[in-house]
């Protein structure tokens, strides 16, 4: 069944995990992704482990759903072909800086100049209006700068910790996912392209300080920033008598029911205990109660407890059992499959579910170059030309990996 945005052609000039995770998710909606990659290729090929060269897992499993076209952009036969490409696509997206896409002649006003009606994507570390739009942006840098590490330290009293995730470039490339397909609306209402920044930076700003402006939400202010009830010590998973238990006790109905099963209904409605207002004014003290109720028993005996009740709670996993868990097995959701070249592989499924236009994994990820020679021919280039292009060390082409 075709995806939702299938017909749609992009053009992906990004690299690492932001944006080619963006694109994955494009490509997992059905539109034709074309990566086109440096003749060294995208370094996350290169990152982790893998079967073969160029082939990590973190390459596998970010760039799905797409073609590789390896071409040489500071070769001016190399821009041309981008230009040609860029001329018949509907999105363009790139994580390289404003400022050398602009040397290479592939700035907005140079793309829009071939194709007045590409939406064209900048994936950027810091908005280009301010004094930090130069620099260089990588998660670690963009967790610390948004304070991350510090609310880490202000809940655990540890020293300032990153998230171990690619925290910022998974959120980002959310964000740019929406930018693209709102702007692919507007185009469809308004017949118009446009140049669209998606900044990490601000973005994870905006998505931390959401929950974080505190009493900052006023001015003057009226309290610190942060948000009390998750900046506490005592909330994590709770240890209980073999393992830990994920347990959010939050609106009243669930506060009585919690204190009926640990035998303590005579603090219903008392103290801290009262209200939301009072529980989150107490909120250290309000986790610890929880903490120590839970330590009483096992983590089966809870599970068994809590069964039928209205209190959200889980187990706590390793990673490695993901691949055993119930729901994820009755769903399906980590698919083994044949990979062209790496043998038999393990992915994660689509997560969404559509009544129509359901999308579908129908490509896995790319050798270098694997299909230079095909989409340079679908842009009108002779045989020829395409060999004398990977002469030049214009373009690699696959059989050359």
């Amino acid at each position: 069944m075709p995806g939702p945005l299938e017909g749609i052609k992009v053009v992906d000039l990004t690299t690492v995990l932001m944006g080619p995770y963006a694109t994955r998710i494009l490509g997992d909606f059905g539109a034709d992704i074309v990566k086109v990659e440096s003749l060294d290729g995208d370094v996350i090929r290169y990152a982790n482990r893998g079967r073969s060269d160029g082939m990590s897992n973190l390459f596998l499993n970010n760039n799905r759903n797409k073609r590789s076209l390896a071409l040489n952009l500071k070769h001016n036969a190399g821009r041309k072909v981008l230009l040609k490409l860029a001329e018949r696509s509907d999105v363009l997206i790139s994580n390289v800086r404003p400022g050398a896409m602009a040397r290479l002649g592939l700035s907005y006003t140079d793309v829009a100049g071939v194709n007045g009606k590409i939406v064209y994507v900048s994936c950027v570390g810091f908005g280009q209006r301010g004094p930090y739009a130069g620099r260089r942006a990588y998660d670690d840098l963009i967790q610390s700068m948004v304070g991350i590490p510090n609310l880490l330290h202000r809940a655990y009293g540890d020293e300032p910790k990153f998230l171990p995730s690619n925290f910022c470039d998974r959120v980002t490339a959310l964000t740019v996912v929406n930018a693209v397909t709102a702007a692919l609306f507007h185009r469809e209402r308004t017949g118009d392209g446009q140049h669209v920044e998606v900044p990490m930076d601000e973005t994870m700003v905006d998505f931390v300080m959401s929950d974080h402006l505190g009493g900052y939400t006023f001015e003057p202010p009226e309290g610190p920033a942060g948000y009390e009830r998750i900046v506490n010590r005592n909330r994590r998973p709770y240890r209980t008598r073999d393992g830990y238990l994920a347990l959010l006790v939050y609106s009243d109905e669930q506060w009585r029911e919690f204190l009926a099963l640990v035998d303590r209904t005579d603090l219903i409605g008392k103290g801290m205990f009262a209200t939301m207002n009072s529980r989150a004014d107490n909120a250290v003290e309000v986790y610890g109660f929880v903490e120590a109720a839970i330590a009483e028993k096992t983590t089966s005996d809870w599970l068994a407890l809590l069964d039928g009740s209205d209190l959200p709670c889980a187990e706590v996993p390793e990673l490695e059992n993901l691949f055993e868990d119930e729901h994820l097995v009755a769903v399906d959701f980590f698919k083994e499959l044949d990979h062209p070249t790496e043998g038999r592989i393990r992915s994660t499924d689509i997560p969404s579910q559509w009544s129509e236009s359901r999308p579908e994994v129908t490509r896995q990820a790319p050798r270098l170059g694997e299909h230079s020679r095909e989409i340079l021919g679908e842009l009108g280039l002779s045989d020829d030309e395409i060999e004398t292009m990977a002469a030049d060390d214009t373009t690699l082409l696959g059989n050359d990996n």
